[in-house]
């Protein structure tokens, strides 16, 4: 006899890794899940305290600061966009109404929609750069992106994206985005590895995997979605999506518990009902 799924979901609200166990009885097993439940709530409790005794900024937001000051220190322009798009700057990204990631996109009306991405916007910022200068062109935005995205622990339908993008590096696109994911994953201190994967939009990328967990998703060009932006020589460039990584760091089960959230505050609940 196991603690139901009930008890289980419980539980994780308040925990992460809850160790699956074996009871005699129903009985034995009601004891045991009240007393995890109380030692769960008690340091669920004492986290609350504590954030209250010494206020300090948010996690998500103190991963932004790292991630922004690292960037920039390293020649990348930081760029603020809208959150609504067009349809129009969709269909230059192949999402079309045939799409499967159409079908996830928050639209506003016939015209307009919340992005689930951070590329079309950087792709017009990245080209008006371009009549500039002659060198490269870098620039990343971290920001809210929206997907209608199904019931999972690694899903959230409002999502932090950090997105960079290189125009014309100075060195070969593939190695000079290894070189810039390693960078990023080095603030985080998580292990990773690079694995090449399928995309609906990118056709090929260089994805990030955390403990199996998909963090990031790199890419580069010429490719061939370049022309319908005009852009006309190489560029390397990751989406990295933020929560994601903070639940590793943090050791959390759940992204809710460390992104927009009302029910829970660095990884603590609040909404206890």
């Amino acid at each position: 006899m196991k603690f139901t799924e009930s008890q289980i979901q419980r539980l994780k609200e308040f925990g992460d890794n809850i160790e699956e166990k074996e009871f005699e009885s129903a009985d034995e097993r009601e004891k045991a899940f009240s007393a995890l439940f109380s030692e769960l709530t008690a340091k669920n409790d004492l986290m609350i305290r504590d954030m209250i005794s010494g206020p300090k900024r948010h996690v998500l937001s103190n991963l932004e600061s790292e991630l922004s000051e690292m960037l920039t220190k390293n020649g990348f322009i930081e760029v603020k966009t809208p959150l609504m798009i067009s349809k129009a700057s969709l269909e230059k990204m192949t999402i079309t109404e045939e799409s499967e990631l159409y079908r996830q996109v928050f639209m506003i009306d016939g015209k307009k929609c919340l992005r689930p991405m951070l590329a079309p916007n950087l792709y017009h910022v990245m080209r008006k750069l371009r009549d500039r200068t002659k060198g490269p062109v870098r620039i990343f935005e971290i920001g809210s992106c929206f997907r209608k995205e199904s019931r999972s622990n690694n899903h959230l339908e409002e999502f932090t994206m950090l997105n960079f993008v290189e125009l014309g590096p100075e060195k070969d696109p593939t190695e000079r985005l290894k070189e810039l994911i390693s960078k990023v994953m080095e603030i985080t201190g998580l292990d990773h590895k690079i694995i090449t994967e399928h995309s609906e939009v990118y056709r090929e990328t260089l994805d990030v995997e955390v403990n199996g967990i998909e963090a990031a998703s790199g890419a580069i060009g010429p490719h061939v979605l370049d022309e319908a932006h005009d852009i006309h020589e190489p560029w390397c460039g990751a989406g990295f999506g933020l929560e994601r990584l903070l639940m590793e760091m943090m050791k959390k089960g759940n992204a809710k518990k460390v992104g927009r959230s009302l029910a829970y505050l660095n990884g603590a609940k609040i909404e206890l009902m």
